[in-house]
Formats: structure tokens, C-alpha cells, sequence
């Protein structure tokens, strides 16, 4: 489930070497098991387009800054990218904006995925509405056990090559970092103090969702990363830690 671009034919996200420490690479995915959702219902989501399709997803931080993963924005430009914001649909609606600059987390690590996130700002400011919004960060993880939603356009398998038109969702629950690496699951010491874990059975994010939000108490809390297929049982979802990143965030997003 290393959550890279949703199509074959979207080579951005699809290169040789993002295996973190032998887990195997698929798609950036879809949700599994979850169920169709509004944009008004997450308007802080934004689907990232190249060449017209869908790779990746992302989260509104303000008017003209947008979260992503650092994975998502490998070996691409910033004129390739555009960033659909205000649309429960990623082909059509809400408004298209080009993208100025990006900047990945200078520690991001291909082969480990630690600091898997990045920062995008777009060319125009966003007019806030019911579709169009903002979210606030996390500056603490939620406890063990909260309920989060993860949502976006990725695909609805694991290794699946087609992905919605409609914005997916799916609810899951958190997992503490120190439980995520036990041999309750598979991933052992594959998790890194710089990620957080989300877990319901058969449930999952999955290729193309990479990048986008996962969301506990209003506040974004995780960035789709990777993990080991799309709702295996030992393995769950794995994220970027964004109260980890708080700083880096706020820093980055005035000076990218």
C-alpha cells in the first residue's frame, strides 16, 4: 500500500526504490472498505493532477498552502502539478489551481519513508465556503483507540488499477506508535517515532490516497504514507505524524 500515484500510467510516484526496508511497493491507493462521502463533508481535502489525472491527495492548511506527502512529490515540477480544491469529484468541479512552489521535508528518507510530508503552495488564494476550508494541525496525537477518518479518491484494492471518480471515506482507529511496532502486527521496527498508525479490519487508505488526511477531534492528524498492502489484518495504515511536525509545517509554509 505505498500510497504513490494512482495510475499506471502516472510515472511521478511510481519509481523503483521506495520500498521502506523491504516492504513491497504498490500503488497510491484508494480506500478499502469504507463508503462515499461529500466534499462538504471533508472540505479541507484536494485531489493532486498530473497530465489531468489524479495522483495523490492532499489537506487545505490555509488560503494558499497545501499538506501533502513527501513521497508524492518526487522526481516532478512544480509547473506539472495542479490542485483541485472544492469537489467531491476529482475528474470535474470546484476550481483547478496551479502550483507555485513545493518543498519536501529535507530529512525525507525514500528507502525508511521517516518525514514523509511536504508542503505545496499554489499560485491563487483559495475563497473559503462550505466546500473550500482549512484545517487546523495537531499539536498532540490523539489517544490510543480515538476514532479518525481517513478519505480520497485512492483505489478500493490492494494492487487495484482503477480508481473513483467519488470521494471515498473511511473510519478507522488510532493506534499509539509503540503498540504499531509490536508483535501484535507485522511491521516491527519498520515504524519510526516520525509516523502514526491507524487500524480497523478490512479497512484501509490504498493507493492514490497517499498524501491525503487522516482526522481525529477536527484537527489533521496523520498524512497517508505507506504500509503493507490496503486493509491487511496484521498490518495497518501508516502516517506521516503531524503533531510531530507542527513546527516544520508552520515554519515551512512561510518560506516555501
Amino acid at each position: 500500500m505505498l500510497k504513490f500515484a494512482v495510475l499506471l500510467s502516472v510515472l511521478a510516484c511510481a519509481w523503483a526504490g521506495t520500498i521502506p526496508e523491504g516492504l513491497l511497493p504498490q500503488l497510491d491507493g484508494r480506500i478499502v472498505g469504507g463508503y462515499e462521502t461529500s466534499i462538504e463533508a471533508h472540505p479541507y481535502q484536494v485531489s493532486l493532477q498530473r497530465y489531468g489525472s489524479h495522483f495523490c491527495g492532499g489537506s487545505i492548511y490555509s488560503h494558499d498552502i497545501i499538506i501533502t506527502a513527501a513521497h508524492c512529490l518526487q522526481s516532478v515540477s512544480a509547473s506539472e502539478i495542479k490542485v483541485r480544491v472544492g469537489s467531491t469529484y476529482w475528474r470535474s468541479g470546484g476550481s483547478l489551481h496551479s502550483v507555485r512552489s513545493f518543498r519536501n521535508h529535507e530529512g525525507y528518507n525514500a528507502r525508511t519513508m521517516v518525514n514523509d510530508i511536504a508542503i505545496i503552495r499554489i499560485e491563487s488564494d483559495l475563497s473559503f465556503r462550505s466546500s473550500i476550508r482549512e484545517i487546523r494541525i495537531a499539536d498532540s496525537n490523539p489517544r490510543e483507540g480515538a476514532t479518525a477518518v481517513v478519505s480520497g479518491w485512492g483505489t478500493t484494492e490492494s494492487g487495484g488499477s482503477t480508481i473513483p471518480d467519488h470521494l471515498l471515506a473511511v473510519d478507522l482507529k488510532i493506534v499509539d506508535v509503540d503498540r504499531c511496532r509490536s508483535d501484535e502486527f507485522g511491521y516491527g521496527r519498520k515504524i519510526k517515532d516520525t509516523m502514526i498508525c491507524a487500524y480497523a479490519a478490512h479497512k484501509d487508505a490504498c493507493q492514490g490516497d497517499s498524501g491525503g488526511p487522516l482526522v481525529s477531534g477536527d484537527r489533521l492528524v496523520g498524512v497517508v504514507s505507506w504500509g503493507y498492502g490496503c486493509g491487511e489484518v496484521r498490518y495497518p495504515g501508516v502516517f506521516a505524524d503531524v503533531a510531530h511536525f507542527h513546527s516544520w509545517i508552520e515554519e515551512t509554509a512561510r518560506d516555501v
